[in-house]
């Protein structure tokens, strides 16, 4: 009988331990859901949250290192295997890593009680074990994406600062915080790189258009990428040095003018690819608000981070969130209705969130209206997606 790399047979592996998706894609949204119920709670009616960090604080970390560190893991556990050829991780494993994960969570939130030190190290842990893991299988396999693993790495460095300064060590302040964002938006701008032509090209080409397909990557790409992370952590150490501002607008035109060349226009009749193409455009969008925001007070510094976060790393992360399940739990790479209504409300709860100042009405109730429509998307999919996550494929395959 076929086992796996654990030597357990996958009969005998539960569903939901098949493959890093289905615990990390399921928990990361679940996670979500729970920290914005939780921050908006602390808004409207000041609830005080257990953890020894400041409310602001834990929110912005266990949506950046917590949602976004589940879904990395995810991410990382099912690409791996189709870049090296090697055994996913499964099983008793994979249950201890997502276990690792899950706790770090609890363990943060309740920390003002258990203790401040044993939720750092729980949470620093967890990012550290996935690099060291990702790291084993693309050497073993002499892999090229070994980028990637160094930006997994630095996430959980970032992690750690993001940690000192909370105890007050002498660390810049938000430097963490800042280093962790700008990792995200680079590995957004590494992979989004390469699955956006991709499945760009597929769809045309499907569709028998195979004239003016999305160019392959050229040296213009390797600039644009060049550019942003030169810009992000300019603006990661100093970020309202004028220096950090414009290379920040730079990198936010190079953006606009890569994401141009990958002829989104010609997929608007098919969501699962056009999604991509939409969560992508929060990045040069975000770039150019948070380098103008240096220059005009008009522009507000968090108009521009919630159009990197709330824009950009939600509605790509669903996207890809979406895509991947049904393609590796065996379903048609279609878009159904809940998966539409998925997309539709994360572009929307962001778009709302990033124009709250600006809009003519209460600014708390225009967050309390983005908030509704962003934590939609992520509970359509814990509804739509959680079965096919915990469930079995509709084919029999393991």
């Amino acid at each position: 009988m076929k086992t796996d790399s654990q030597g357990e047979s996958p009969m005998r592996i539960p569903q939901l331990l098949r493959g890093g998706f289905r615990p990390f894609f399921l928990g990361g949204a679940l996670w979500a859901l729970i920290v914005l119920v939780l921050w908006v709670a602390v808004l409207s009616v000041g609830l005080e949250l257990p953890s020894h960090l400041d409310p602001l604080a834990w929110h912005r970390h266990e949506m950046l290192f917590g949602y976004l560190g589940a879904v990395i893991g995810g991410f990382l556990l099912t690409a791996i295997p189709n870049w090296t050829g090697r055994p996913p991780m499964a099983g008793a494993p994979l249950a201890g890593l997502a276990l690792l994960w899950l706790t770090a969570r609890l363990a943060l939130l309740f920390s003002a009680t258990l203790g401040a030190p044993l939720a750092i190290g729980l949470d620093i842990g967890f990012l550290a074990v996935l690099a060291v893991i990702a790291a084993r299988e693309v050497i073993a396999a002499r892999n090229r994406n070994f980028p990637i693993v160094i930006a997994v790495s630095l996430f959980a460095f970032a992690t750690a600062l993001d940690h000192a300064e909370a105890l007050g060590l002498a660390v810049p302040a938000g430097l963490g915080w800042r280093l962790g964002f700008a990792i995200v938006l680079v590995l957004i701008t590494l992979i989004g790189g390469r699955i956006i032509p991709a499945f760009t090209r597929n769809w045309l080409t499907s569709q028998g258009k195979t004239e003016h397909l999305p160019p392959q990557a050229n040296r213009f790409d390797i600039a644009t990428i060049a550019a942003t992370v030169i810009a992000l952590l300019a603006w990661a150490a100093v970020p309202y040095a004028p220096y950090a501002g414009a290379l920040l607008l730079i990198a936010g035109i190079l953006q606009a003018a890569r994401l141009a060349r990958w002829a989104g226009h010609r997929v608007v009749r098919e969501p699962l690819v056009l999604i991509l193409h939409a969560s992508y455009a929060w990045l040069p969008l975000g770039l150019l608000l948070l380098g103008g925001s240096i220059f005009l007070g008009q522009i507000p510094v968090s108009a521009a981070l919630h159009a990197l976060s709330a824009g950009a790393m939600a509605s790509m992360t669903l996207a890809v969130m979406t895509r991947a399940t049904r393609g590796h739990t065996g379903r048609p790479l279609a878009a159904d209705l809940s998966t539409r209504a998925i997309y539709i409300l994360v572009t929307l709860g962001a778009a709302l969130r990033v124009a709250a100042p600006l809009l003519p009405i209460d600014y708390m109730r225009a967050i309390e209206i983005a908030g509704a429509a962003w934590g939609g998307a992520f509970v359509l999919f814990v509804l739509a997606y959680g079965p096919m996550l915990i469930g079995p494929r509709p084919d029999g395959k393991p």
